[in-house]
């Protein structure tokens, strides 16, 4: 996770951040995974040293989302977006995920609640069905778990963590 640990945080959080750790640990060619609020911020992400060395163990060219976490939630948001805006362009519906196959990679976004979503980056030889599936499995579980205050609390660990306070 971005947090160096869970000491502080409630059941739910730690929860959910061991939720995103097994979704990342037990899913072959996923990069990395950031959950992101209705209003696009950051939430939680996978841990940058466990992409790190996911992706030399794969040998891969590229690294992925150039930056930090925040820039998957960047892309995570806006691809949310604009699916949604589609959805109701066409009258079709809430949307329950995205997915966009590029050559190097995938992208994976999938609405949790609320308008919070889950995304994945994904190697090029990631099982896109497989992907989908744990994303659905974690879906499940931290759903209704994501309420106002964690997602409070989860952002305010994110901001003490940057700023090298405590949390």
């Amino acid at each position: 996770m971005t947090a160096t640990g869970t000491v502080g945080l409630s059941s739910e959080a730690r929860n959910l951040h061991w939720l995103l750790s097994n979704l990342v640990e037990e899913v072959p060619g996923i990069l990395s995974v950031a959950v992101v609020s209705s209003d696009g911020l950051l939430l939680l992400s996978s841990d940058d040293s466990r992409n790190t060395a996911a992706r030399e163990a794969q040998g891969a060219k590229r690294t992925g989302p150039r930056g930090s976490a925040a820039d998957l939630a960047t892309v995570v948001s806006g691809i949310g977006s604009l699916t949604v805006g589609a959805s109701k362009l066409m009258d079709f519906g809430q949307v329950k995920h995205t997915m966009v196959a590029m050559d190097e990679g995938s992208l994976f976004v999938m609405s949790i609640s609320d308008g919070s979503l889950l995304g994945v980056h994904g190697s090029a030889d990631c099982d896109m069905s497989v992907v989908a599936y744990h994303m659905a499995l974690f879906v499940g579980r931290a759903g209704h778990v994501l309420t106002p205050e964690l997602r409070s609390e989860l952002r305010q660990s994110l901001e003490s963590e940057s700023t090298g306070g405590p949390r």
